[in-house]
């Protein structure tokens, strides 16, 4: 009777060129899924942990990046995925090691790229936020200006008005000693006829 061996969880970290990453991520993925798939592998967690400058070159390669994978595997296994990469083109390195004693926290914690991403989202957020801001405040200012151009230009009404109606009164009082001229002429010679009259009784 055959006993089917109980697949152990791993952690395992592979390394491959930053350029090839950068060109083609999806190609370096798939490859990694094929190596564990051939494995017999389970894949549990898979994401990018970081890109850094090497200790030393690789094949002429200065920068790395680093895919950070948990994944359940049948321990005779592992020299297999081993193997693989050291034969594999896109894959540089790999380390594997036995992780049993991770929980699913310890897993899905935060890796150096995801905080990277969560921080460079949080400093757009602000600045998208400090943008519109700066934009409400311009609208702000805008309205204030043309909130005091309306101002100016009641005052100016205003003073316009002042002025006609000035003119009006003025135009009155002229035109009242005007129509009044002929009335106080009048006045004048009858009152110089009367005594005239007088002195011929």
């Amino acid at each position: 009777m055959k006993t089917v061996a109980k697949k152990k969880l791993y952690e395992g970290m592979f390394l491959v060129d930053s350029a090839l990453a950068g060109a083609d991520w999806d190609g370096v993925i798939a490859a990694i899924r094929t190596m564990l798939g051939r494995a017999e592998a389970e894949i549990v967690s898979m994401r990018k942990w970081d890109d850094r400058r090497l200790a030393y070159g690789i094949n002429g390669k200065t920068r790395g990046t680093y895919i950070l994978c948990y994944f359940r595997a049948d321990g005779e296994k592992i020299g297999d995925i081993e193997k693989a990469v050291q034969l594999s083109e896109q894959i540089m390195r790999v380390l594997i090691l036995s992780t049993e004693r991770q929980g699913a926290e310890d897993i899905e914690k935060d890796t150096p790229a995801t905080k990277m991403g969560k921080e460079k989202q949080k400093a757009n957020k602000e600045a998208t936020q400090k943008a519109v801001a700066e934009q409400v405040g311009t609208g702000e200012e805008v309205e204030k200006a043309k909130e005091a151009e309306q101002v100016e230009e009641t005052e100016d009404a205003g003073e316009k008005e002042v002025e006609d109606s000035q003119e009006s009164e003025l135009s009155v009082v002229v035109d009242d000693s005007i129509d009044k001229q002929p009335e106080q002429d009048e006045i004048e010679d009858s009152e110089s006829r009367n005594a005239g009259n007088g002195q011929g009784r």
